[in-house]
C-alpha cells in the first residue's frame, strides 16, 4: 500500500517545485571552508528557495528554533553560499523524524532577491520507509 506524503513533506516538495519557477537558483558543492565558524555544521533534511526566501528542514529533538541555527553567508563569484551552523544543542527528548522547518527571507540574509544560492551543508538522507539499508 502506498503511503501519502505527510502535509509538511508535501509543502516542502511544493516549495521546491515553486523555487524552480521563481528565479532563485540553488546548487551544491560550493567549496566553502567552515573553519572558524561558530557552532556545528548542521546536516539538513531539505532546502528550497524562492526568489526571496530560503527554507531549510533540520533535525529536531523537539525544541529546535530559528534562534538555535544561524545561517552564515559567503559570497563567491556568481553565487551566494549559505552555511547553517547549530549554535545551541536541542536537548529535548521528543525527536521529530521529519525535522523542523526554518525560514529566512533573503532580506534577513542580506541577499538580493533572485540571487543564485548554494547550500554548504551535508544532506541527511534516511532510508525510505520499509526498506533495509544496503550492506
Amino acid at each position: 500500500m502506498r503511503r501519502l506524503l505527510a502535509p509538511r513533506a508535501l509543502a516542502c516538495c511544493a516549495l521546491a517545485a515553486v523555487a524552480g519557477l521563481a528565479g532563485a537558483c540553488a546548487t551544491r558543492d560550493p567549496g566553502v571552508s567552515t573553519a572558524g565558524m561558530p557552532g556545528q555544521l548542521e546536516p539538513i533534511h531539505a532546502a528550497a528557495f524562492t526568489r526571496d526566501l530560503a527554507v531549510f528542514r533540520v533535525s529536531s529533538n523537539g525544541c529546535t528554533s530559528k534562534a538555535d541555527v544561524k545561517p552564515f553567508i559567503t559570497r563567491l563569484r556568481d553565487t551566494t553560499v549559505i552555511t547553517l551552523r547549530r549554535l545551541d544543542e536541542d536537548r529535548c527528548d521528543r525527536p521529530d523524524v521529519e525535522g523542523v522547518q526554518l525560514e529566512w527571507t533573503f532580506e534577513e540574509l542580506g541577499i538580493a532577491p533572485g540571487s543564485s544560492v548554494s547550500v554548504n551543508n551535508p544532506y541527511l538522507m534516511r532510508p525510505a520507509e520499509g526498506t533495509q539499508p544496503h550492506s
